[in-house]
């Protein structure tokens, strides 16, 4: 899925506006997602990573019930309801996101204790496809970025492990390299695929990538 291009617009320096700032502005008028996705009422640009995610691996095929972990500001949850507009679509965000018609969200920390038990209690069952487009606040030191990242991919795991039904997935966004052998393997262990993808939506200077985890095993006996 690719963005249209139209013709290159070049934004103006104004007063108490810096160069840094002016360069996203421009940035963000020339990119051709989002022009897309204003066209297409989509909230944000990210849609179109999940929908080319979904277009590769199939993870919303036949889905009834989604966690959006990092659901602000709601693109990933808009596409889910546009595609499966009976699934029962379950967000959280520390962040304030406006209300999306099917969708039920929570204002908080993932990584407040009682945030999974919440989690669960709105989606009232088990869910097949948990999504997470967390990422940590960036200090600009690229080995404890991808640390922060990381812990919240390894969050999300573990409660993807609580939540998903036996063939579920989970999708993450992860930092350049993917995630690492110790995750790689923890998800092998309980899915039966596991692939990196940088969809074709996410910028190229961009250090994101995707870990998408499916065919969930179910709890593993304990050993």
């Amino acid at each position: 899925m690719r963005g249209g291009r139209g013709p290159r617009q070049r934004v103006r320096t104004a007063r108490n506006r810096s160069a840094s700032s002016t360069r996203w502005l421009e940035r963000q008028l020339n990119d051709p997602y989002v022009r897309r996705a204003r066209a297409e009422n989509y909230r944000s640009r990210a849609a179109y990573k999940l929908l080319e995610i979904d277009e590769r691996f199939g993870v919303l095929k036949g889905v009834t019930a989604v966690i959006d972990l990092g659901i602000a500001p709601g693109g990933w949850s808009q596409v889910v309801r546009r595609r499966m507009p009976q699934a029962k679509v379950v967000g959280i965000d520390l962040l304030p996101t406006d209300p999306i018609e099917g969708v039920e969200i929570l204002q908080m920390d993932f990584m407040d204790d009682e945030a999974p038990e919440k989690l669960k209690a709105a989606l009232g069952g088990p869910a097949d496809l948990v999504l997470s487009d967390m990422a940590a606040n960036t200090v600009g030191h690229p080995q404890t970025d991808h640390l922060r990242t990381m812990g919240l991919v390894e969050a999300g795991l573990e409660f993807a492990k609580e939540v998903l039904r036996p063939g579920g997935a989970y999708v993450a966004k992860v930092l350049a390299g993917g995630a690492d052998n110790n995750l790689v393997a923890e998800l092998k262990r309980h899915f039966t695929a596991v692939k990196h993808a940088k969809p074709p939506a996410s910028r190229k200077d961009s250090s994101e990538w995707y870990v998408i985890a499916q065919g969930f095993k179910g709890e593993l006996p304990k050993t």
